[in-house]
Parts: structure tokens; sequence; C-alpha cells
């Protein structure tokens, strides 16, 4: 194989239609971010729009602003930009509470469209928190509900009579490999099962279709590359064949038809707003549409092959000047199966994450032993993926991940 060089790399630089992008995140000098698939980088514009948000809207004119500002709105209004980036009509998606809640809800909506099918399926090595969801709704009742874990590739096989929701993710948060969402939901389908997908590490980072998928339900947050902020409110879609179908189990009051009526009994409101539980987070939801907007700005096809194309350089690197440490891969080598990540295993990990992390590359650790790298095709270029391995090379050569400091496990990993 030809070596790579760093002319090569400069080279696909002054080529990347997305680079100007870089320049609109606020990212610290000489720091090389390659987690964004956990936290997004900060907009700069969104300074200036929670500045406003805060000083103006909440500071003078106060409660004026649900209306004044349209507050009030704001869940339906993000949600239909969001619904452009994941191939959803307007009104199929509402924005609001965490990826977590928002499981819940589509969860306990699929126990509803069929009172035959009463068992919750996920796979085994999902992202905790929607193996934890399905159990918890099944421990609410569990003379009624079932929840099982399933090999990942055993899903469609574990489908039957019984089955009332399937719960995948779309990429995996580890791995970073890529379902077929189509293939997949059509094979549901056939066993009368619709799926939910988590697609809280696609969402901004590839090209999502939900609808050209029939698609039934979606989940996903809005901090990681949606870029946000931390905690940024998540959003939930629901196909506009089920939304009048589902009572929601979470009756807040803003999913009311008329939440200021105040009756003392739920009424749901019409389409995607009964989906709404409590009142919206107005300061999470400002910054996450100013991600949103940008992102909507940049061609969905380029950012996709930009991220293919990072991951790719980031592997062949790797096995160029790294191939002796004793890296393997843990994701999907062909793009075309992985997110916009690469994950390796290797059984010092959490050690070298730390030692890369005080050298100002920034990516993170997942146990037991895997090194993951998330590559946000807006703010990387391919000469900050050649430096990060540059650096790798000399964490190890070195072996300065090999002291007690780097070894102490801290409470976010």
């Amino acid at each position: 194989m030809t070596r790579i060089t760093f002319d090569d790399v400069s080279h696909l630089d002054e080529q990347d239609s997305l680079a100007p992008f870089s320049a609109r995140f606020d990212i610290p000098d000489g720091l090389i971010y390659l987690d964004g698939n956990s936290l997004g980088c900060l907009p700069k514009a969104a300074k200036d729009r929670l500045n406003e948000v805060v000083t103006r809207e909440w500071g003078q004119d106060l409660i004026r602003s649900w209306n004044s500002n349209d507050w009030i709105n704001a869940p339906a209004r993000i949600g239909n930009k969001i619904a452009k980036l994941i191939g959803a009509d307007d009104g199929e998606v509402i924005v609001g509470d965490s990826t977590s809640i928002n499981v819940f809800k589509c969860l306990s909506a699929c126990l509803q469209l069929d009172n035959s099918r009463t068992t919750l399926i996920t796979e085994t090595g999902n992202f905790p928190t929607d193996a934890y969801m399905t159990e918890g709704l099944a421990g609410i009742a569990p003379d009624r509900i079932g929840a099982r874990l399933v090999d990942p590739d055993e899903v469609i096989d574990s489908l039957d009579e019984t089955t009332a929701a399937l719960l995948l993710t779309h990429t995996h948060y580890k791995t970073g490999r890529l379902r077929d969402m189509a293939a997949i939901t059509s094979a549901a389908h056939q066993k009368g099962v619709p799926v939910i997908w988590d697609l809280s590490h696609s969402c901004g980072a590839m090209p999502v279709d939900l609808n050209a998928c029939d698609a039934d339900f979606a989940v996903g947050c809005g901090y990681k590359y949606l870029n946000g902020g931390p905690g940024a409110p998540a959003f939930t879609f629901v196909a506009k064949r089920y939304q009048e179908k589902v009572f929601p189990a979470l009756s807040g009051w803003l999913g009311h038809k008329q939440p200021f009526a105040f009756d003392d009994r739920y009424a749901p409101a019409p389409g995607i707003n009964r989906f709404q539980c409590g009142t919206p987070g107005i300061i999470g939801c400002a910054a996450l549409e100013v991600g949103i907007d940008l992102m909507l700005e940049a061609d969905m096809q380029a950012l996709r092959q930009k991220s293919s194309a990072l991951g790719d350089l980031f592997i062949q690197l790797v096995n160029q000047e790294c191939g002796e440490f004793g890296f393997e891969p843990a994701c999907p080598i062909n793009a075309a199966e992985r997110g916009s990540q690469v994950s390796f295993h290797h059984p010092d990990g959490y050690a070298i994450m730390q030692a890369l992390i005080a050298c100002g590359v920034i990516g993170d650790f997942r146990a037991p032993d895997i090194l993951r790298f998330g590559f946000a095709p807006l703010y990387i270029s391919y000469r900050d993926v050649w430096k990060a391995v540059d650096i790798l090379r000399d964490v190890m050569s070195s072996e300065a991940w090999n002291q007690s400091q780097f070894k102490q496990r801290a409470a976010v990993t």
C-alpha cells in the first residue's frame, strides 16, 4: 500500500467543500476534537443567540415571550427543521425531554397498537438507556409486559406474534456499525412488528430517510452531531399513521389539546403535539436551533462522503504509523457499514485515551477496552486526522500513557 504523506492529506483539505464551516465553531486553539459524536462543538452563533434569549427574551420580555417570542411553538418549529435532516414530514417530529424519556414514550406507544403483543425486544450491547427503558417499562406491569435482550445478529429471527416493538440503534455507539434501516424495518413489518430507531449517532452525521424506509418511530439527541450543547433537548419521530392511535403514557399538560383550558381530564392534542410532555427548556431549545440551522446549510451527501473519508484516513494512518502497538479495529473497515466514528480495541485503552487528551487530542473511552474517535465533518479537517495519529504514535512510542495519573478512572470516561 502506498504510504500516505502530509502533502496528500493537505491536498484533501484544499479540495474540501465543507472546510469553511469550521470557522463557524468556537474550538480552542491547538485542540483536535474527535468527540463530536458525544458532545458537539459550540457554534459561534449560539453565544449571541443565548445572550439574546437570556438578556432580552427572559430578562425583559419575561413571561410574555411565550407568545411574543414564540417560545410555545419551539418544540414543533425545531422538530420540523430536524425532520428535514432525517427524511420526515412536517408534523412528524417534536423536540423535548431526553432521549431516554422519548424511548419510553415510543415503547409505550407500540404497546397500544396491538394489545395482543406484549414483548419489547432490543439487542445485547445496545446503548444502556435503550435496554434499561425496556426493562423499566416491563417492570411496571410484569404480568403483562415482557422485555428481552437478543443477539444483534438474531433480532429478526427473535420476532414473533407476541412482539410489540423492536428497538434498535441505527449507528452503534461503540462500534459505529451501521444498520440497514430499510431492510430491517421491512423484515420486522412482515412479522407485524413496529421498529423504534435510535438515531442519536446518525442524525446530523449522515443522510437518514425515515419515510423512505417506512419507519414507525425514532428518537435522537440534540447534543452530538446537531451541536445543541450539553444536555440539549432530544427529539421524537412518530409516523403520521400512528399519531392518532396512541394515548400517551406520559400525558403531560403540553400534550393536551387545550393546555390552557386547565381541564381535570387529559384529552390528547392532535398529531405529533400529543407527544409533548412538560414545559420545554427554552434556553436549550434556542441553542439547539442554532446548531440545526447550521447543519441545514450543509449538503448532507457531501457531509457523509467526508465523514467516511475522514474515518478511512484515520484507520489507514493508525495502521501505517501505529501498527506495532496492538490496536485492533472495533468498527467496520468498510465505510458504508460504519457511522461517523472509528473505534479500536486496546487492553490499555483508558490510559491511552487519557494521555491523548492531555496532549490535546480529545476522543473518549468505552468499557471494556474501546478507544472511540468521532469525526464531525463540519469542523474536523484531514490535517486534524494526521496530527491526531502523529500524537498517538508519540504517546505509544514514548509510553507516555503508562503513568499512574492516566490510569485513575474518572466519573465520566
